[in-house]
């Protein structure tokens, strides 16, 4: 009866602990900030756009990441799906000269969103149909995408002036960040699309058993094709809000948040070996290593604390990731 008693608390501890770990750094970073600053951490406007804008980067990189891992796959390729794009956006946006309008700027979200879907229809291919391992397939594109970025901008920061570009990355509704608006967007979109719909269902079944899915008449090669393609037009819409951010695109705009992003893949409750994970999980993931950075940067430690901070974190989901596999294996 006792065991019984105790898995009925641990179960749900599992499940929701990083909702549980968000609240805690939020309050051991307002608790630090009112006691050796002497002001808030959280309730300033400063303060939570800030975290909502490094959250949308991670997110938005986070977000196909979510469906490929679901699905029972990885995609390495995200950093540079990211920076290719960021670069394309800019270069499009840099033939329409100086000042270039709001025409020329959609014309450079639809090259860098075209460049973004080129990577992962090559990594849908090669995993699909070639049957490459996604880690090793992923890895390979990881080094093209990346190639092909620095080639594209000559080996430098491709820089641009454009008002539409500068607001899509800078600009705010209602005082929320544009980026942390399009984040939002995008997760919804997601989220509908992994609970509401055969696509779903089908991507939690491949995950659990591809043979399973095989056998219920799934087109397994097609599916793979479409999350890889989703992973990195995800993954380059972060590139694209980076170029609007900075004004400028470069090919390693996406490398800095690679490890943010799998990290709050597998924060968000994802498992190791698919089957498991949800949109809302990345987002809080994505929520924790933003809170963690900007808590880091406002106590005054260096940057390189945050990669330390966020691999401790990455070490705890994966051990609460194998305890709530054991626990589920010790109740059937």
């Amino acid at each position: 009866m006792a065991n019984t008693n105790g898995a009925s608390v641990l179960k749900p501890l599992l499940n929701a602990w990083s909702w549980l770990f968000l609240a805690i750094i939020l309050i051991f970073f307002e608790i630090y900030a009112q006691t050796e600053v002497g002001a808030t951490f959280l309730f300033r406007v400063y303060s939570i756009q800030a975290i909502l804008t490094a959250a949308s980067q991670i997110l938005l990189l986070a977000l196909g990441l979510t469906l490929v891992v679901v699905a029972g796959h990885i995609d390495l390729s995200i950093a540079f799906s990211s920076g290719f794009a960021a670069v394309v956006m800019a270069l499009v946006i840099r033939l329409g000269g100086m000042d270039s309008g709001f025409l020329i700027f959609l014309a450079g979200l639809a090259a860098g969103i075209g460049a973004g879907a080129i990577v992962g229809l090559v990594n849908g291919w090669l995993i699909a149909h070639i049957n490459v391992p996604s880690f090793i397939g992923t890895l390979g594109t990881y080094g093209i995408a990346r190639g092909a970025a620095l080639i594209v901008a000559g080996g430098a920061v491709v820089s641009i002036q454009n008002d539409s570009a500068r607001v899509f990355g800078n600009g705010t509704v209602a005082g929320v960040p544009l980026p942390a608006i399009i984040a939002g967007v995008l997760a919804l979109f997601c989220h509908y699309v992994l609970t509401h719909t055969k696509f779903g269902v089908h991507t939690y079944a491949l995950g659990a058993s591809r043979a399973s899915v095989e056998r219920a008449g799934v087109d397994v090669k097609r599916h793979l094709m479409i999350l890889f393609v989703l992973s990195a037009v995800t993954a380059a819409a972060g590139g694209l809000v980076y170029t609007g951010r900075f004004s400028a695109g470069a090919a390693n705009a996406g490398e800095p948040i690679l490890l943010y992003a799998v990290a709050a893949v597998f924060i968000g409750g994802a498992s190791l070996t698919g089957g498991q994970g949800t949109i809302i999980g990345t987002v809080i993931g994505s929520l924790i290593i933003a809170v963690i950075q900007f808590g880091l940067v406002f106590s005054g430690l260096p940057p390189y604390w945050q990669f330390i901070a966020v691999g401790l974190v990455i070490i705890v989901a994966v051990v609460v990731d194998q305890s709530r596999d054991r626990f589920s294996g010790s109740q059937t």
